[in-house]
């Protein structure tokens, strides 16, 4: 599948980040009430989580658009990292999360104290939050790819992320519901337990993007396949011209930036220097879509040429 890109990828990255706000407002309030209804920490949890990609919905709402604002004089290459700032504020406010159902989970497991009220309420609510987050972050995934949008691909992370958790907690009202008319009160004490394990998964969850939106941040090279990709490409042009080196990539948001030192022979005159450019920056763009592609032109240093750095 071909990356869109301009006023399309926009306009098409800022419906998925709006659908993902209005379903993380819907199912935060549920929850919250869900949650409150019950006394269940896990569910309490659940909410929190989701109030928290409430928040990182709104950053990718507002990051999608000002990312894909055309360059302007303060700006000369765009505002893609504005997305890996985005990408980087959520992982925060996930790993926050993370502390305070640690704090509240930790603090019932201490007191040994857990009494849970309409676990079967729970359980529905969980049964809807997952359904619907089945289906937006199934949206946002084929969007991000679609738009190669970082801010909405760790916005489908999140949903994804709750969808495990919501099924965990799920599952855990269930058993408290069985253990409950059976008699067993024990049962009530997997709460904080549960509450615990969502925990680990959403910061397992927030080291990933975080990851990813601290390497665009910082520069990090494309990945290795689409650099052997290029290099083959340039391979293949040899009888053009004698040698490369310097080659640089880099990836800011949607954008993605290649440059490179192009030895070509002193007698070629730069018409045709030129015209060999342009035909080499329209094959690189077909194997890496949208770049902004620079190259520097140099009289051969050698015999051979070279990749080297």
């Amino acid at each position: 599948m071909s990356p869109i890109r301009g006023a399309e990828a926009r306009a098409s990255a800022t419906r998925a980040a709006r659908t993902s706000v209005y379903s993380n407002t819907l199912l935060t309030l549920g929850k919250l009430a869900a949650g409150m209804i019950t006394g269940s920490v896990s569910v309490l949890s659940e909410a929190l989580h989701s109030g928290l990609d409430l928040a990182a919905a709104m950053m990718a709402f507002l990051a999608v658009r000002k990312a894909r604002e055309p360059a302007d004089s303060d700006h000369a290459f765009g505002h893609g990292k504005i997305e890996s700032l985005s990408g980087l504020a959520e992982a925060a406010l996930i790993l926050a999360a993370v502390g305070l159902i640690l704090w509240s989970a930790g603090k019932r497991l201490i007191l040994w104290e857990s009494d849970v009220r309409e676990p079967l309420l729970g359980a529905a609510v969980m049964a809807v939050s997952a359904g619907v987050n089945v289906f937006v972050s199934r949206m946002l995934f084929r969007v991000s790819r679609e738009t190669e949008s970082l801010a909405l691909e760790a916005d489908a992370w999140h949903l994804r992320t709750d969808v495990w958790t919501s099924l965990g907690v799920l599952v855990g009202m269930a058993l408290i519901a069985i253990g409950s008319r059976a008699g067993y009160r024990e049962v009530h004490h997997l709460d904080p337990f549960i509450a615990i394990a969502v925990a680990l998964l959403i910061a397992r969850a927030a080291v990933r993007i975080a990851r990813r939106s601290f390497d665009q941040l910082i520069d990090r090279s494309l990945p290795p396949t689409e650099i052997a990709r290029i290099e083959r490409l340039l391979a293949d042009h040899y009888p053009q011209f004698s040698g490369f080196h310097r080659l640089r990539t880099r990836q800011a948001g949607p954008e993605r930036y290649v440059d490179l030192h192009l030895e070509v022979s002193g007698a070629q005159s730069v018409s045709d220097a030129h015209a060999l450019c342009d035909h080499l920056e329209e094959e690189l763009r077909d194997i890496v879509p949208g770049a902004q592609i620079m190259i520097h032109v140099e009289p051969t240093r050698g015999a051979g040429g070279g990749t080297d750095g």
